[in-house]
């Protein structure tokens, strides 16, 4: 079976846990990496698995989550460089870490040492992220798909060149944000109009995630948008006020900026 180790123990890399164990991955072949003691000891306590400190942890690991946060990303590398990395053990590390390029970890790494990188989103969380992998240079096509099946157990997986994980990054690592803007000013449209808080969430939150099911049965936003919209109606005129008021501008030109900036971190970590 093979043997995992995550590395860090905060929101991303406990939904990882969560999913793999949801997905029958034997506990005993689970291990975070954690040094905060307080939330080692919740870990351990919640999930039955083994925390330890990193070095610990990636001894004997077949595969090397890294899941902290951007800045502390070169202490976490050169405390998984002081572990016997040039064994018997064939070893692959995933990088969850936002901005961080795979050159970064393969300068710091034996040579050869394969190294994924991967964009995740929040919503893996509830078991519904979308991890988009790009592959550094030295990661064989089996590792890429057991790095798939991981994945897989916290929502949806693809795979992009590393040159377009900045556009990946844009899109679905930082949409969520741009849905929960878009959720809290309907429900602050709706409290205008005089429903109650709670009444025009519960609309508003149904609403998204039905019309998300909706697309993903396969339809495009532009057909069943279409759909809703009959001349002359409430939908029309709602969708007249937001195309003058420039969503759709402001939509490309969020994105872009996110885009632009991923780009930018990834230099910088360079």
């Amino acid at each position: 079976m093979t043997r995992i180790a995550v590395i860090g123990g905060g929101r991303i890399g406990e939904a990882l846990v969560s999913g793999l164990l949801a997905a029958r991955h034997p506990v005993k072949d689970l291990v975070v990496g954690e040094r905060a003691e307080e939330r080692a000891r919740e870990l351990a306590d919640r999930y039955g698995v083994r925390v330890t400190d990193t070095v610990d942890a990636v001894d004997g690991a077949h595969v090397i989550v890294v899941a902290v946060k951007p800045a502390d990303v070169e202490a976490t590398v050169a405390q998984i460089s002081q572990a016997d990395l040039d064994g018997s053990t064939e070893q692959l590390l995933v990088s969850l870490a936002a901005g961080i390029p795979t050159s970064f970890y393969e300068k710091r790494l034996p040579a050869g040492f394969p190294v994924v990188r991967v964009m995740p989103n929040t919503p893996m969380l509830v078991g519904e992220g979308m991890s988009v992998l790009a592959p550094g240079r030295h990661v064989q096509s089996g590792q890429l798909d057991l790095i798939e099946g991981i994945l897989s157990s916290v929502g949806r997986v693809a795979t992009v060149p590393e040159s377009q994980i900045d556009a990946v990054t844009a899109v679905s690592g930082s949409g969520p944000a741009y849905v929960f803007l878009v959720a809290e000013a309907m429900i602050d449209a709706a409290v205008a109009l005089g429903l109650g808080r709670p009444v025009a969430r519960e609309l508003v939150v149904q609403t998204l995630c039905g019309s998300a099911a909706m697309l993903g049965e396969g339809d495009s936003a532009t057909e069943l948008r279409a759909a809703v919209t009959s001349p002359g109606g409430t939908t029309a005129a709602a969708l007249r006020e937001l195309e003058a008021g420039g969503l759709r501008t402001a939509f490309y030109d969020a994105v872009d900026a996110a885009a632009r900036r991923s780009a930018e971190l990834g230099g910088k970590a360079e």
